[in-house]
């Protein structure tokens, strides 16, 4: 009975505000340091706002951030009771004690409670103007945060004019701050719309940023850096002096500030004509890109996102610093492949034995994809250094004689690319690919090396019993590999028809029957069609000559690469993106991106150019048309057709850039079956007839399954009024 008669238990918030209402100064701290260590682990203590309040007015220091940190977090929650607590910080910004006025106009700032904006600005205007350097420099940075919140009470009030005065501070990190709050300021105005330059580098404001530069901490340097690489120089030798000025940062302990010192250097280099001087700052470069790689992983990551960003614009930087990148046994995966891409870009003649060697070595580890990386890289670096391709291929052959499955795979799948870089130039080491067909289970291996069979069909002896292997479990492949083989088989047939007829004859009866891939049955009917045609246009169309591949110097279309290289140090230079594609509201979409990484010139050309290829594929179209020649004659062509087509209402919204739906006016102007009218009589003769000369030697009810006939076997030659069936009719 006891237990009901025991007076209600109180909770820890009961208790709190007991002590915080205590007579004991120790034990009123003491239980505001218990509240905010309930509100760092998320506890509820909002209830207690009143009770805090109270032990605002006090002249012990750290109590007062206590209480300024509690009022900053639950500001929000109780706008109403942050008014209560106007008075206390304006008499703190009156406090004999530099540190309390700085505390209470930085949390005046961070309150972001908009009853309490009103109040905010005397004080503001009061320690902008403090006799502390200290206070001043946090009054800057309050000014931006003011803007972010209203940016009216920040014009009204004369605020911009006194911070534009504010760079001419003798205190250097008043400067730096003023320069910080000036640019979020400035970035804030131009995402909102604003059309005038907030803030203005002119030559005055140079020379004092520069001055300051040397003397500020390392946020105030990264600060004026980054505004330095937004001042457009007026003449070279203004860009001459800020190189000059800037190179001292390099030997700055912290990544950030050389990485900053570094675009500042890359994008007033493009002013600089003097071959000496941009080699001497080039040479400059090298050591604090290096010293960056000592840093944790992390750093070295992004360190080497921006390096290789360096190296696509100026190969020549690291040329003789490969040794820097080697790998090490405790390296991470994502700084390993990093390492990886900048050994393969500063390969060359003089240093590819090392490199050859040092990925040899790789190939050996454990990490798998770290191993397949290198193998990789083995082939990049014999693509790229002709005279080097030769040692690639014997350390790729080393490799696939150690027989491991995965090492085997990718080292075919390379071998693959040296023979599309240096074709008839390997051909010894095909038997020895063909030799480990066994070892191969992955999709690109199988069909590296079924490319490789076809493409040397006549020179492989037992051809046809290697890709006869693939063809009895074509059915159990994957789509790559059915392309693959269907394609090699083909080849093989070109070149050795008097063995392999049974072989194609079997392969293309397979893909058109039993295959689920719409892709393999339609390469397979077109192969068919040709090979029962015309074997020479099947000749000149599978056999035809390829290009050969090559490394690029780049991987970033050039107008994308010189934006980027003026946002080094930030995450557009980490992600290799502009920053607009993943930062803000208005993020730019892929077609964006594509405009802008790409040289595309004038929109209306390429509309133009765009409706002359619709023209090029209708006219193509019509050539389906064997019975009818009158019909194409009808039709204008060349710029006639361009002209006629334009004259369209989707083509004109177009050409003029007024289309509300671009996409919809691309589709109703491919949907015009031609550019001028044809007679009724005409059109359905040519439907009828569109596939009339693609019939398989024989004609067949479209409602029957295909009959097999031979590849070699030609068409008749049918009357032009014979009603044939088209290529559905297969299917």
């Amino acid at each position: 009975m006891s237990g009901f008669r025991a007076p209600p238990r109180k909770g820890e918030n009961f208790e709190l505000s007991a002590d915080l209402n205590s007579e004991y100064k120790e034990k009123r701290k003491d239980a505001i340091k218990r509240v905010i260590a309930n509100m760092t682990v998320q506890k509820d203590v909002s209830g207690l706002f009143p009770d805090v309040l109270k032990n605002m007015q006090t002249d012990d220091l750290e109590q007062k951030k206590l209480v300024y940190l509690y009022l900053m977090n639950y500001a929000k929650t109780q706008p109403e009771l942050v008014i209560l607590a106007v008075n206390t910080f304006v008499k703190d910004t009156d406090d004999s004690n530099p540190l309390v006025r700085a505390l209470a106009i930085r949390t005046m700032g961070c309150l972001r409670a908009e009853k309490i904006i009103d109040y905010l600005c005397d004080p503001l205007q009061k320690c902008l103007r403090d006799e502390n350097p200290y206070v001043r420099k946090t009054a800057a940075l309050c000014v931006a945060k003011l803007y972010d919140l209203k940016p009216e009470l920040v014009i009204e009030n004369g605020f911009l004019e006194t911070l534009r005065d504010m760079i001419a501070d003798s205190n250097p990190m008043v400067v730096a701050n003023t320069v910080a709050a000036l640019t979020d300021i400035h970035h804030a105005a131009v995402a909102a719309g604003s059309n005038g330059d907030i803030f203005v580098i002119t030559s005055n404001v140079l020379n004092k940023l520069l001055i300051a530069l040397n003397e500020c901490s390392e946020w105030g340097r990264v600060a004026i850096l980054n505004a330095l690489s937004r001042y457009t120089a007026v003449d070279e030798r203004e860009s001459e002096h800020i190189c000059e000025r800037v190179v001292p940062q390099f030997q700055h302990a912290n990544a950030g500030v050389v990485l900053a010192a570094v675009k500042v250097i890359m994008i007033h280099m493009r002013d600089v004509t003097s071959e000496n001087l941009t080699k001497q700052l080039v040479r400059k470069m090298a050591p604090p890109l290096v010293t960056l790689l000592s840093n944790p992983p992390e750093v070295q990551w992004v360190a080497l996102r921006n390096i290789n960003l360096l190296l696509q614009k100026r190969p020549d930087i690291l040329s003789t610093e490969m040794r820097v990148f080697f790998c090490k046994y405790n390296d991470p995966l994502y700084v390993k492949v990093e390492k990886l891409d900048i050994m393969v870009r500063l390969a060359g003649e003089s240093n590819v034995d090392a490199l050859l060697s040092e990925l040899k070595e790789y190939a050996s580890e454990v990490d798998v994809d770290f191993v397949r990386r290198s193998i990789k890289a083995i082939g990049q670096t014999a693509i790229k250094i002709d005279e080097a391709a030769e040692r690639c291929v014997n350390v790729l052959l080393e490799l696939i004689g150690t027989r491991v499955s995965y090492v085997v795979q990718e080292a075919v799948v390379v071998m693959k690319d040296i023979f599309r870089k240096y074709p008839s130039t390997y051909e010894g080491v095909i038997p020895t690919l063909c030799a480990n067909l066994d070892e191969l289970d992955e999709p690109e291996a199988k069909a590296s090396l079924i490319w490789i069979i076809g493409e040397y069909a006549n020179k492989i002896e037992n051809a046809d019993e290697l890709l006869g292997i693939f063809v009895d479990t074509f059915t159990e492949e994957s789509y790559p590999v059915q392309l693959q083989t269907l394609t090699a088989v083909v080849k093989l047939f070109l070149r050795k028809p008097e063995s392999s007829q049974g072989l194609v004859q079997r392969v293309l009866n397979t893909a058109t029957k039993d295959c689920d891939s719409p892709d393999v049955r339609d390469r397979a009917y077109i192969y068919w069609r040709l090979l029962s045609t015309d074997p020479g246009a099947a000749k000149t169309v599978v056999l035809a000559h390829r290009p050969p591949i090559s490394l690029p110097r780049t991987t970033i279309a050039p107008a994308l690469l010189e934006e980027l290289l003026g946002e080094i140090s930030s995450l557009a230079s980490v992600y290799h993106k502009p920053a607009e594609t993943f930062v803000g509201r208005g993020r730019i979409g892929a077609d964006a991106l594509a405009r802008k990484a790409g040289d595309l010139g004038d929109d209306q050309q390429v509309t133009q150019k765009a409706l002359q290829t619709v023209v090029i594929g209708q006219q193509a179209e019509n050539l389906l048309n064997f019975d009818d020649p009158s019909i194409d004659e009808q039709q204008p062509s060349g710029i006639a057709a361009t002209a006629a087509l334009a004259s369209t209402p989707a083509a004109a919204n177009l050409l003029a850039g007024t289309s509300s739906n671009p996409l919809d006016d691309l589709v109703s102007i491919f949907g015009n079956a031609g550019i001028s009218s044809t007679p009724a009589v005409g059109a359905a003769a040519q439907q009828n007839n569109a596939f009339g000369g693609l019939s398989f030697g024989q004609p067949m009810a479209p409602t029957l399954a295909p009959t097999t006939p031979s590849v070699l076997q030609s068409p008749p030659n049918a009357q032009p009024q014979q009603a044939q069936d088209d290529l559905l009719g297969l299917f």
